[in-house]
């Protein structure tokens, strides 16, 4: 079925988008989920909760991609499970390896004005990778957004782990000597 068809059932409060969202994006969302937990019971929480807002927001929204919507509401709502359920410790999830090789170019925040900070760090994080090659870019992206397993990555883009991961390294030295560029203490 076709994502605009989906979205009009969403928009018609008809319970089918509901099997039909399941059907099409159920295995990526549990890829996104599962890259981030490491838990099925914890990842089909997080799925189930997707199809629940997903539910709530149509209408008034209407996605243009459904895909990116679904995948987005995912990837919060699972970082929000793991925050809950390893508050204490870090597990061995693909999210867990991921912030802990960001940890040395990317700094935290959690009061008001951290977060202020943290939206002003995503804009100089998007011009950063802008200029990035597309090769680069999809990489970085694929492993620190979605949370792909290294070897996923790589293997997504045509191109062997070693290589993944070189160009993963060079391109976190270049992250931060651009947000340092940009006035970012690291």
């Amino acid at each position: 079925m076709e994502d605009s068809a989906i979205v009009a059932l969403y928009w018609d409060r008809n319970e089918s988008a509901l099997r039909e969202t399941s059907e099409k994006y159920g295995r990526y969302l549990m890829k996104i989920a599962w890259n981030i937990l490491a838990d099925r019971e914890d990842s089909e929480e997080s799925v189930n909760d997707t199809y629940l807002h997903a539910w709530n927001a149509m209408p008034p929204h209407r996605p243009q991609v459904l895909s990116t919507f679904l995948g987005k509401i995912t990837r919060h709502l699972s970082i929000d499970i793991y925050r809950k359920r390893h508050s204490a410790k870090r597990g061995g999830s693909e999210y867990a390896l991921s912030m802990d090789e960001l940890t040395d170019c990317v700094p935290g925040g959690g009061s008001p004005e951290e977060v202020i900070e943290a939206r002003e760090l995503a804009g100089s994080i998007n011009r950063f990778l802008k200029e990035l090659t597309p090769e680069a870019r999809k990489l970085f992206v694929c492993r620190y957004y979605y949370f792909d397993p290294l070897a996923d990555a790589a293997s997504s883009l045509g191109m062997t782990e070693g290589k993944a991961k070189t160009l993963l390294f060079r391109t976190r030295r270049k992250l931060k000597e651009y947000l340092e560029k940009e006035g970012y203490v690291l």
